[in-house]
């Protein structure tokens, strides 16, 4: 538990660091996590739809970290929910079996290589979009065959995702919340975006729970 402990405390303080006192320095080295979360995020609209019977159209990632993904039927309510609380879950997974599961860290990043891969290929949009997926498929790919750095590279990128996505909760899903608002109705904006923070806020705490109790 202890040697988690300090990956955990090592690993907040250096992307503090990198974020809040990094300048452009930091925003060149977070620039992955970036990338990493605008992915993870089109990824669970995509998932969304998929999931509730509708259709992926295409998927694009900026390299400026703005992204859409355009689909057809399925759950609007679900396909809209799933970017920011989609991105949520797959970064706390991200995280969890980098902070826990050893021998499966060099799979979990081939598996999401793929998937980059794939979304890239099957959700065409533009060579820019396609570029920046398998670049980084093939970085993440390379981590996980060739170097030890897997496990503190899944944990990382996993950690700061979730971390990411619940600073940038007031500016991320601004589209996706306004369109809810519409979709689903009940409350407005405003208050959905508190109730997408304090979920993604409890799955992580509830991760974190997890992981230290059973260690």
């Amino acid at each position: 538990m202890r040697n988690l402990h300090y990956r955990l405390l090592a690993m907040l303080l250096v992307y503090g660091l990198l974020k809040f006192l990094g300048g452009s320095f930091g925003h060149l080295v977070l620039y992955p996590v970036t990338l990493m979360v605008t992915f993870l995020h089109e990824f669970g609209h995509a998932m969304g739809a998929l999931l509730t019977g509708g259709t992926v159209e295409g998927m694009q990632v900026s390299p400026d970290g703005s992204g859409y993904t355009l689909t057809r039927g399925g759950s609007r309510a679900v396909v809209l929910m799933g970017g920011y609380l989609g991105s949520a879950v797959l970064g706390n997974v991200m995280f969890h079996i980098g902070a826990r599961y050893r021998s499966m860290t060099h799979h979990t990043l081939l598996v999401l290589a793929g998937l980059m891969i794939l979304s890239g290929l099957i959700w065409f949009e533009s060579f820019t979009s396609t570029g920046l997926l398998w670049a980084f498929a093939l970085v993440l790919g390379f981590i996980a065959l060739k170097t030890n750095w897997d496990q503190d590279v899944l944990m990382f990128l996993g950690l700061a995702t979730v971390l990411y996505i619940i600073q940038d909760f007031d500016v991320g899903p601004k589209s996706d919340l306004a369109m809810y608002e519409q979709v689903v109705g009940f409350f407005p904006s405003q208050i959905w975006m508190y109730i997408w923070l304090a979920l993604a806020g409890l799955l992580f705490f509830w991760n974190l729970q997890e992981l230290f109790r059973r260690r």
